[in-house]
């Protein structure tokens, strides 16, 4: 899976609620930073992602995806699925490794 696809995986696996194939294209020593908390692995990001996120109902809108090499950004709005209303922007800043996501920066507004 090329480096671009592995990242669309990775929110498609997010927003469809399937935590199998989530934790799939993450790497176990995977990082995400973000303003509001930091994961230190797999386990825990994917527990968060199933059992405390917030708002479940919201799917990521990608309007920009670029890629050099092991590093991918994406930039992009979280919109709530119920009223179609952007919740937020993003920009995520993907570090790859051996197929799979080793660490994710997280930038919100």
């Amino acid at each position: 899976m090329d480096a671009v696809a592995l990242v669309e995986r990775y929110y498609e696996s997010l927003d469809a609620h399937e935590y199998d194939a989530l934790e799939d294209v993450l790497a176990p020593e995977f990082v995400q930073q973000r303003p509001d908390r930091r994961f230190e692995d797999r386990e825990a990001f994917v527990e968060f992602m199933r059992e405390d996120r917030p708002n479940k109902r919201t799917r990521h809108d990608l309007e920009d995806v670029l890629a050099d090499g092991g590093r991918v950004a994406v930039r992009g709005r979280v919109v709530d699925d119920e009223t179609g209303s952007a919740l937020f922007e993003f920009a995520d800043v993907f570090e790859l490794g051996d197929g799979r996501i080793v660490r994710l920066e997280t930038y919100s507004r």
